[in-house]
């Protein structure tokens, strides 16, 4: 692996295991969040950079599924290892379709739980994570803004999901329409996609979001 620490979050709502998982994961270099439940999962993802997120599958507040299927619609690309006492083909398939990279059966040897998030750290490592912008990029595993400078600028789990959904097509002029319902579909507000577009350009300048008037936005440069 690259000579980086990797940050993991481990959401298991087993108390003894989750410690258990965290000592062994912390010992062996990685630094290591928790959470006993999926809402604060999810929330903890959604604000934090992670490279793996080790996820329960039946988890209180929010599915472990369900959480997953909800950080991938926000843009956030942590590699993910599920874990369950569910191990049909099916239970697999409805997993690695939720946005699981990985999926592992209780109970399990902390030895193959190791070596299959070595291989996911691996992978991090050797993606390609950065997404051209004029002359910087974004950074899709750290949330952040890469300046020409190589400065880097931290992004909210929304800016960073704004900038990405135009950077999937960043010749195309995308409506408020087309980005609230890729961005932002738990809100009706009008103003959200605005909003956003100002925080943006308040961090990383004006060009960095075009507005096509009467159209909408597209991407600029940095």
């Amino acid at each position: 692996m690259s000579g980086r620490t990797h940050r993991l979050l481990v959401v298991e709502d087993d108390r003894e295991l989750c410690d258990t998982l965290a000592e062994v994961l912390t010992d062996e270099g990685y630094v290591v969040d928790q959470a006993r439940d999926g809402h604060r999962g999810l929330h903890l993802a959604l604000t934090r950079p992670y490279d793996v997120l080790v996820v329960d599958r039946r988890l209180p507040a929010v599915d472990g599924l369900d959480m997953l299927a909800r950080l991938r619609s926000r843009a956030v690309g942590a590699r993910a290892l599920v874990l369950t006492a569910l191990g049909s083909v099916a239970d697999r398939v409805a997993g690695l379709d939720a946005g699981a990279d990985d999926y592992l059966t209780k109970p399990f040897e902390l030895d193959e739980l190791s070596a299959r998030i070595r291989a996911l750290c691996r992978r991090v490592d050797e993606a390609d994570t950065l997404l051209p912008l004029g002359e910087g990029a974004i950074d899709l595993v750290t949330r952040q803004a890469v300046l020409a400078d190589g400065t880097r600028v931290d992004l909210s789990a929304r800016e960073h999901a704004l900038l990405r959904a135009l950077a999937d097509r960043p010749a195309a002029v995308h409506t408020r329409h087309e980005l609230r319902r890729a961005v932002f579909a738990d809100t009706e507000a009008a103003s959200i996609v605005d909003t956003y577009v100002y925080y943006v350009r308040r961090k990383l300048g004006r060009t960095v979001i075009r507005t096509v008037h009467g159209a909408g936005y597209r991407l600029g440069t940095l």
